[in-house]
């Protein structure tokens, strides 16, 4: 496994943190063991002012981490309506082509999705139907909120039924939370894997997005050998 998709329940639930979060532990991982390997970031849309110059700024000075996106488009909504909106259609050749170029250049590719699981790529084809059908295996990002619940287990219904090869469920505080118990109240992991049967890889707090070293040490307490070539 050398690409993971970085999907979500939505729009806003904290993709772009993960994906930094887990770059940032490989990239120091890489450094610790002293391999030669390298990391490809892959934007699948950017609609809108997007996070792809944001990786830029925060990995820009890596010689380990290439970051990339497929296709942009000005307007920030959906891709196949962003897309109408300059006349154009959604080019998915264009996205695999660099998902592929990626994947042969790379050690690990991290493929961030864009909205939900069910958001639309095409007139035709949602994000599900895109993991399924290039086999990425995906893993899941659920914002700590109410409602948490019923999206994971929504979310994870729709992977099952798209025969999605869903390695694990990331809690994000994409704002700021008072206590672990709040947390807890608002995402029970026992209850949530429970009712998906699907692990909890791990919980990321609020953190600012540039702290990328105190982000990748949240990250080396989570269960990375499910989701990470380590």
């Amino acid at each position: 496994m050398n690409a993971l998709l970085i999907a979500g329940t939505d729009t806003d639930v904290g993709k772009t943190f993960v994906t930094v979060s887990l770059a940032a532990y490989y990239q120091n991982w890489l450094d610790r063991t002293n391999r030669a390997n390298s990391i490809g970031i892959l934007k699948l849309a950017q609609t809108g002012v997007g996070d792809i110059e944001l990786y830029q700024k925060l990995f820009g000075d890596s010689s380990k981490i290439v970051s990339q996106v497929a296709l942009r488009f000005a307007k920030p909504l959906a891709p196949p309506i962003a897309a109408a909106a300059e006349g154009k259609n959604v080019d998915l050749n264009s996205i695999w082509q660099n998902l592929v170029s990626l994947r042969q250049q790379q050690d690990l590719v991290l493929v961030e999705a864009l909205g939900g699981l069910g958001s639309p790529v095409t007139e035709e084809l949602t994000i599900a139907d895109l993991a399924a059908s290039w086999r990425l295996p995906t893993v899941l990002i659920v914002p700590v909120k109410l409602g948490a619940i019923a999206q994971a287990v929504a979310n994870v219904a729709l992977a099952r039924s798209s025969n999605i090869e869903l390695k694990g469920i990331i809690l994000n505080c994409n704002r700021p939370l008072q206590s672990e118990a709040e947390i807890a109240d608002l995402t029970p992991i026992d209850l949530i894997q429970s009712l998906t049967q699907i692990p909890v890889i791990g919980i990321l707090p609020y953190i600012q997005l540039e702290d990328t070293q105190k982000l990748a040490a949240v990250v080396a307490n989570w269960d990375l050998e499910l989701i990470l070539p380590l």
